[in-house]
């Protein structure tokens, strides 16, 4: 809950306004990131970390993406590979939180850092394999299916850009919806489960306390830019499509 005030407080006096001001740029020159600020050229340097900042975001956002496709591809089973212990990869730490009651623990606490559920062991180890690294510097050979995942996502950008705008401005009706509808369903489908009115309540209770933590402020004005997209030349190049005339501020 405490993150939703300096989250809200950002969007106000830095998000709105640089969506704004990054819309009006790119209609106004009707030109990319990098050429852009022509109309100063002192800041012509500004459109090239913003170019750098998309390829380094571009880079390790894709890998998310191929392990959500890889997700994806596990989930067709008759029963999904993250809810139990019996897989392949599991450890002897894999347990069931339906299997055991922590209330009868002497010390629930460093007991949860010796067990794992199955959720985070498919990940850790069936996903990434983080148990046949020694650390980062033995990483070991690609697996084929996190680099097939990521292929098929380095495909379907290159079909959504290939075309420009003609495409990605057909693309976007199913970026831009479809989040909303998913989100929808895991709504209803989250406040019929029990307990949903206690983790609500979690939410939304704000302590104050953690507004004194530098790391909420900084997160919050992180969150800003990944929200809105600015910051990434994406809405510049958007915006430099529009008629000049367009109301861009509507």
């Amino acid at each position: 809950g405490a993150f939703l005030i300096p989250y809200i407080l950002f969007l106000i006096i830095a998000g709105m306004p640089l969506f704004y001001m990054e819309l009006a740029l790119g209609q106004y020159n009707r030109e990319g990131a990098a050429t852009v600020w022509k109309i100063c050229p002192v800041f012509k340097g500004v459109g090239y970390a913003v170019i750098l900042i998309a390829l380094y975001v571009g880079f390790y956002y894709n890998v998310i993406i191929a392990w959500s496709l890889y997700y994806l591809f596990s989930s067709f089973t008759f029963e999904l590979p993250w809810t139990n212990c019996h897989n392949s990869w599991n450890s002897p730490n894999c347990t069931d939180p339906k299997l055991f009651n922590a209330s009868v623990l002497g010390n629930g606490t460093k007991y949860s850092k010796y067990k794992l559920t199955p959720a985070a062991e498919f990940y850790e180890r069936g996903v990434l394999h983080l148990h046949e690294s020694r650390g980062i510097h033995d990483l070991g050979l690609p697996r084929w299916q996190l680099s097939l995942c990521l292929l098929v996502v380095v495909i379907i950008l290159f079909f959504s850009l290939w075309k420009g705008v003609k495409t990605s401005g057909k693309v976007v009706w199913i970026t831009a919806t479809l989040p909303y509808v998913v989100l929808f369903v895991l709504l209803i489908h989250g406040i019929t489960l029990p307990g949903a009115y206690n983790g609500i309540n979690a939410y939304l209770h704000i302590d104050f306390r953690r507004l004194k933590e530098a790391t909420v402020w900084i997160d919050a004005a992180t969150q800003i830019f990944y929200s809105l997209g600015a910051g990434f030349g994406v809405l510049i190049a958007f915006a430099s499509y529009n008629k000049f005339d367009n109301n861009c501020y509507r």
